[in-house]
């Protein structure tokens, strides 16, 4: 049995991601599986998890905008981007900084970073000191899982569940602006149209 940690149990389960240990979080789009983007065993343990092929990078989940620029060059088109949209339902693709472990981006230029409206995957964040890899709770290829029993069922390596709800219940949009053109990867909760009335 996999425990399920309350909201108000963010010391514990900020202990365990500071120790190489990965968990189910309900973020604002799906439940997600996080671990500590300083941690090489807790990035293995997630791609044993979800059985997912090694050369696909996680997305990276930040309490704020500081810690977005810690690992990620936030142009203006990111920056008008972060400013609209952020924290909420969006992923940007930016150019990575020179800083942050190889393993976290396998070797790409680029890092996919997005903050939570979850207040309280922001304050887990903030207590573990830095990002979170966080992907859906599912097995590769599979529907995200929706509800904490099926957690269990799919991913029964996770060490702690924390319950609550989400909201958009939808990936997040991914927009890519690594570059000069900025380009959606994936429509989801926001759309092409909100996204084209920022550069207007």
């Amino acid at each position: 049995m996999i425990r399920i940690y309350k909201k108000n149990e963010i010391e514990e389960l900020a202990n365990i991601l500071k120790n190489d240990g990965v968990i189910s979080v309900p973020t604002d789009t799906v439940y997600g599986i996080c671990g500590s983007i300083n941690s090489k065993k807790a990035y293995q343990k997630i791609i044993k998890i979800k059985e997912r092929p090694e050369n696909k990078p996680f997305p990276i989940m930040c309490a704020d905008k500081e810690q977005i620029n810690s690992i990620a060059i936030i142009n203006e088109k990111a920056e008008q981007l972060i400013n609209a949209f952020m924290p909420g339902p969006i992923t940007l693709v930016l150019k990575k900084k020179g800083k942050i472990p190889d393993y976290v981006v396998n070797g790409k230029e680029t890092v996919a970073v997005r903050m939570s409206t979850s207040k309280t995957v922001e304050e887990l964040i903030k207590k573990v000191g830095n990002p979170l890899f966080m992907t859906s709770a599912n097995k590769s290829g599979e529907p995200t899982c929706t509800n904490l029993k099926e957690i269990e069922k799919q991913c029964p390596l996770l060490d702690g569940i924390m319950e609550g709800n989400i909201s958009f219940g939808k990936a997040s949009t991914i927009v890519d602006c690594s570059s000069n053109e900025i380009k959606i990867l994936r429509l989801g909760p926001i759309s092409e149209e909100q996204i084209n009335k920022i550069f207007l």
